[in-house]
């Protein structure tokens, strides 16, 4: 599928924990390359604790401080880049569906002048609960256009996928269809867990986070730098060193040498 290379881009990312602090430092450095206008927007509420540094990015100076605040300034500012970040969770579809709304961005012409283009938004979820996924899922199906990358991991295995809308249709199916029980699972919202709840999560791995991590970032160079993209989803295992594609009907796979 082919994506404009040349419009401004915005790019949300829901989770900065496990796989979203990986993803954040890939981010930034591909966003400050492109030849384009390019917004990141980072929320999570949760604050840096002692046990995420066992295999989240960060480190002890960050400990008590918000994790979407801490990755925001940390890389806008070695890019220069502006630091935008909201340090709650989204739990809220009125308020995702609001930071989801492209903006109108003028972008200077090579022979002068400049031009009003909307942006094309992208939405990265990199959560660790099914409640929140749900909530993505039903604002991509009332979105016109919208990319919507969800990214989802245990111990060693995970999986990567990414849903298309364009001009009102449903091009590329999102997660919430690949894993139907995600929309039947019911888990709680992140704000909504007690502190023991909280204190307790499914086991993960470093290297399944930062693999996630690597196949967000892949997808969005596919789409943000070559404009094509052909990759539907990408599950994955850490424990065999594998990564298996689910690509666009037509496409074949070629043969490695």
């Amino acid at each position: 599928m082919r994506y404009p290379v040349k419009t401004p881009v915005k790019i949300i990312m829901l989770g900065a924990g496990g796989t979203g602090s990986y993803i954040a430092m890939h981010l930034y450095r591909l966003s400050h390359c492109l030849d384009r206008p390019v917004r990141i927007i980072i929320a999570d509420g949760d604050s840096v604790e002692q046990k995420n540094l066992i295999r989240q990015h960060f480190t002890a100076a960050d400990l008590g401080l918000n994790k979407a605040r801490v990755l925001a300034e940390r890389y806008a500012s070695a890019f220069s880049m502006e630091a935008e970040y909201i340090p709650i969770f989204i739990e809220d579809k009125a308020r995702l569906r609001q930071l989801i709304q492209p903006e109108q961005v003028y972008m200077k012409l090579e022979g002068g002048g400049s031009l009003r283009l909307p942006e094309m938004v992208v939405l990265i979820s990199a959560v660790d609960n099914n409640k929140s996924r749900r909530l993505c899922n039903e604002a991509f199906y009332e979105e016109k256009d919208l990319i919507y990358i969800d990214s989802g991991n245990s111990e060693y295995s995970g999986q990567v996928v990414c849903g298309i809308r364009r001009n009102g249709r449903t091009l590329y199916k999102p997660v919430g269809y690949v894993y139907p029980d995600i929309l039947e699972d019911a888990d709680k919202f992140q704000s909504e867990l007690s502190c023991a709840e909280a204190s307790v999560s499914a086991p993960q791995t470093i290297t399944a986070n930062m693999t996630a991590a690597t196949l967000v970032v892949s997808l969005l160079y596919n789409i943000l730098v070559l404009g094509d993209n052909k990759v539907k989803m990408a599950a994955f295992s850490t424990r065999t060193v594998n990564v298996r594609s689910v690509f666009e009907p037509g496409r074949k796979r070629r043969r490695a040498a």
